[in-house]
This record gives structure tokens, C-alpha cells and sequence, in this order.
């Protein structure tokens, strides 16, 4: 029999059990398009999530003061450590590891412009935070090195505090009392999709130079400890080298702990939260998520492939006097083993090309839509298709070749014989 002839009868078998094929189709259509979505959506959640947490910052390092519980030098443990912008400026010149490093002092006072008050927090920093903590600008500019280095009284409103003060009104070159002082506006940030902080979304805030917020709105006394000049919140810092990030902040450690006097070892000394840390944590846990989905949907393609051998060895048993006569006619083994496994392998391969295309189809069009910030948008992996047209090839010869090769054992005279 010539392939023409094979694929011919195929479909013509195709056409006489329409439903039964249809729904064999049907296992291995979702089978192929739940490798592809199951696995996209595993791969989305990984970039979705690297791209929040780059809101926060990138290669991003928080540092505040703590209490020491061990001795060092003579010096009992308990002592309370409290950072001070020397800290800033000894990791600044001294850690190589670190790229770029601001203090940040941040104060919840009140503010008022021409149109509506607000008591928002200002947030003191140095301009190199802008770039490292993805301040972008919408309007107007950033704060520079000259706003810092004379303390000028200039603001950079986040996307809310900017509603708040200046709704619907220009915000650029305005004045705002800050508990009286009055500062000028001279940058809006773009509005900030952030899922993680360490206190509070970006966009509630106002920026302002440290300079000027450590010079007009000192922290408040605490009993019997008095002001500590160049007080500050935290210092936050990026890494030059995001893989080598756990020694650079061990160069921080002791770099502090060398000038403060207790332990580089002393984990309670400096409450440290280190943002790479926890990407690589997150970024194993949607790993192995996604190893999950693939999984399940491999499991579900196999079911399919399956319904196919169960649906063939159905076929053989219903086609057992027409096997008979053909190989009464003179149909050789072979043409019937061709013949089965022809109508299989046609069966899985359509479904196949039909389930990559509606899987990749429907990636393709959530990518296209706007999601909610909980549904990723699917990344179509090459991963996957390998897997599946590697698992289809699998089934393809699993479930053809058994049916096909009953078929091809049974003899004319049994076959003729069979009601």
C-alpha cells in the first residue's frame, strides 16, 4: 500500500466515528496546550516576581542598628548600636564591594501646600538612592549632588503624595510648608507597582536631601540619650557584584563593627536584610512551582496519549473481520501494521500541532491583555515545547505500535471466524 492509500483509509476511518475521534483529540489538545500554559505561567511568575522586587531596588542591602550579644574588647553585650551617616560615608570610601550607599532618615510630619495638607513621610537620602532604589521621574527631576551638598529645600513627591497635595494641579516649582519650613517641588515620581517594601510603598512618600531633613527636622529626644548628631533610620546599599553579594556584606559588617567596637560575628548587632537573598529563595520556590505544573501536565498528556491506545486497541477489535479479509486478499503483516499505526500516529500528531498552537496562542494573547498584579503573564518556554513534542513522539509510538502490531498478529481464518 502506498502512503496515499494509508492516509486515504485513515481518514476515512476518521470520518466514520467522528465524536470518538474528536474526543481522543480532545486529551491530547489539552495535554499539549497545559505543558505550554502550566509551565508559561510557572516561568511568568518568576519574571513577574524579579521585576517587583527590582521595584524595591536592585542588588539591594538595608542595614539597621541593633543590640549586641556578645562581648567584644572588654565591652559587656546588650549595647544598643545606633547608626549615624558616618557609618555612610566610612562604607562609602572603604567597602570596594559596594557600588553606591545613601543613609536614609525618614520623619512623618505634617505638610501643606496652596491646595490641601497631608502628613506623609519625608524621606532624607543622598541622590545616588534615586538610581539603586528606581526612583523614576515623571515630571520635573531627581535631586542632585548640588541639591545635597549645599542642603538645598528641595522635594521629589511620590505618585500619591503628589494626588494628595496637588490634585489634578502642577506640582513643579510649587511650595510646600513642611512643618513650616517651606520647600520647593521640583520632581513627580512615576507611580511604582511595589510588592515589597521595608516601610512602606515608595509612592506614599516625599525625598528630599538628607542634608537639609537631618538639619530641619532632627528625631526626637529619647529620654536621658539626647540627640545623636548625623542620626539616621538605615543605610541602604547596592553591591557591585550581585553574585558575590554575602561577601560584600560581611565587608559591611566588619567595616561597622571595627568603628563601633563588637563582634563582625554578631548577628544581632546589625539587623541586616539582604533583598538578593530573598530573590534567590523566591526565585527556587517558582522553581520548583514550575517544575510542579510540568509535571502535571505531562501526567496529563500521558493520560491522553493513553485514551489514543485505548481508543486503536478499540478499533482493532471492532475492525477484526476486515483485518481478516484484507489478509485473506493478501495484505502482508506489514501493511497492516502500517495501516494502524498510520491512523495513530496522524491522530497524535494533529492533536499535537493543534494543542501547540492553541497553547502558544493563548500565552501569546495574555501577554497582549492587561493582568491583574496576582496573574502573571505567561512566558512561552522552549523547555516545554521540547518536552512536549518529545512526550507526543512517545506516545506516538506507544500507543500506535501495540495496537498496530495486535492487529498485524492476527491470523485470516481467526479473524474471519470472529463475531
Amino acid at each position: 500500500m502506498t502512503l496515499s492509500e494509508i492516509l486515504r483509509q485513515a481518514v476515512a476511518t476518521f470520518r466514520a466515528h467522528k465524536m470518538r475521534t474528536f474526543l481522543t483529540m480532545c486529551g491530547i489538545v489539552w495535554g499539549i496546550s497545559s505543558v505550554i500554559i502550566l509551565v508559561g505561567l510557572g516561568r511568568g511568575f518568576v519574571v513577574d516576581q524579579k521585576k517587583h522586587m527590582e521595584s524595591l531596588g536592585k542588588d539591594l542591602v538595608i542595614v539597621w542598628g541593633g543590640r549586641t550579644s556578645l562581648q567584644e574588647g572588654g565591652r559587656a553585650a546588650g549595647r544598643e548600636i545606633r547608626l549615624n551617616v558616618d557609618d555612610a560615608e566610612l562604607i562609602r570610601d572603604e567597602c570596594y564591594t559596594i557600588k553606591n550607599v545613601s543613609p536614609e532618615l525618614r520623619r512623618t510630619i505634617p505638610e501643606v501646600s496652596q491646595y490641601n495638607s497631608a502628613n506623609r513621610g519625608v524621606v532624607g537620602m543622598w541622590p545616588s538612592y534615586q538610581e539603586f532604589r528606581s526612583l523614576k521621574i515623571s515630571e520635573g527631576r531627581l535631586i542632585t549632588d548640588d541639591d545635597e551638598r549645599e542642603g538645598r529645600r528641595v522635594l521629589v513627591l511620590g505618585s500619591k503624595a503628589y494626588r494628595q497635595l496637588f490634585p489634578g494641579e502642577p506640582a513643579i516649582g510649587a511650595t510646600v510648608l513642611v512643618k513650616s519650613v517651606p520647600y520647593s517641588v521640583v520632581g513627580v515620581l512615576e507611580e511604582k507597582k511595589q510588592n515589597s517594601n521595608y516601610s512602606g510603598p515608595d509612592n506614599d512618600y516625599l525625598f528630599a536631601p538628607y542634608s537639609a531633613v537631618s538639619r530641619d527636622f532632627p528625631p526626637p529626644e529619647k529620654p536621658g540619650a539626647g540627640v545623636t548628631r548625623g542620626y539616621l533610620d538605615d543605610i541602604v546599599f547596592e553591591v557591585v557584584n550581585p553574585e558575590e553579594h554575602e561577601a560584600a556584606v560581611m565587608q559591611v559588617r566588619r567595616t561597622i563593627a571595627r568603628v563601633r567596637h563588637f563582634d563582625p560575628m554578631d548577628k544581632d548587632a546589625l539587623f541586616i536584610w539582604d533583598t538578593m537573598e530573598g530573590a534567590k529563595q523566591l526565585s527556587k520556590i517558582f522553581g520548583v512551582v514550575t517544575l510542579f505544573f510540568g509535571c502535571v501536565a505531562i501526567v496529563t498528556l500521558c493520560l491522553g496519549g493513553i485514551g489514543v491506545m485505548n481508543i486503536m486497541l478499540v478499533s482493532v477489535t471492532e475492525r477484526t473481520r476486515e483485518i481478516g479479509t484484507r489478509k485473506a486478499m493478501g495484505a502482508t503483516k506489514r501493511d497492516i501494521l502500517r495501516q494502524f499505526f498510520a491512523e495513530s500516529a496522524m491522530l497524535t500528531v494533529v492533536s499535537g500541532a493543534l494543542g501547540l498552537t492553541i497553547g502558544m496562542g493563548i500565552c501569546i494573547g495574555m501577554q497582549a491583555l492587561p493582568l491583574p498584579d496576582f496573574v502573571p503573564h505567561p512566558i512561552i518556554s522552549p523547555i516545554s515545547i521540547v518536552a512536549s513534542i518529545l512526550t507526543l513522539s512517545l506516545i506516538t509510538v506507544t500507543a500506535g505500535m501495540y495496537p498496530a502490531q495486535r492487529a498485524a498478529e492476527m491470523t485470516p481464518v481467526d479473524s474471519l471466524r470472529y463475531e
